[in-house]
């Protein structure tokens, strides 16, 4: 009974002296939280923007789900005003309308220039042609001719 030649393969360690080939599948941040909006690239940015000396685990999770929150907002008001123009695609001016035609984005965007969106549709009620009595003493006369006619 002659024993193998070949040794036998010792566990290779991995990083941190962790035993190879037992890694976990890795879960993103985002998925952890159950969001679109990427949590580690807005971690990076807040700490490369240098806003405060340290910064807490939660604050990009919070940042990312108001973040995904105000633009499910826009989106889907804009898609309301592409619908209401008959249209399938949402361009500037179906955001520009969303925006100013709801009161809480409107204020929040207030000082923003949306480019190709236009104005909203506003007329002075000054410029607007008066309906004087004798103009309506007309309509009312050929309204009355018209059924004899």
């Amino acid at each position: 009974m002659e024993s193998d030649p070949t040794p036998t393969p010792t566990p290779v360690k991995g990083a941190g002296g962790r035993k190879g080939c037992e890694r976990k599948k890795a879960v993103s941040k985002s998925a952890r939280a159950g969001l679109q909006f990427p949590v580690g690239r807005i971690a990076r940015y807040m700490k490369k923007g240098r806003y405060s000396q340290r910064m807490g685990t939660g604050a990009p999770i919070y940042l990312a789900a108001v973040l995904e929150y105000l633009a499910a907002e826009v989106l889907e008001l804009a898609g309301n005003a592409a619908r209401d123009n008959k249209k399938n695609r949402i361009n500037p001016r179906h955001v520009l309308l969303a925006i100013r035609n709801d009161d809480e984005l409107g204020k929040l965007l207030q000082g923003v220039t949306i480019a190709s969106g236009g104005v909203l549709p506003n007329i002075n009620p000054v410029l607007l042609p008066k309906k004087t009595s004798a103009s309506s003493a007309t309509e009312k006369a050929a309204a009355s001719k018209s059924p004899d006619a």
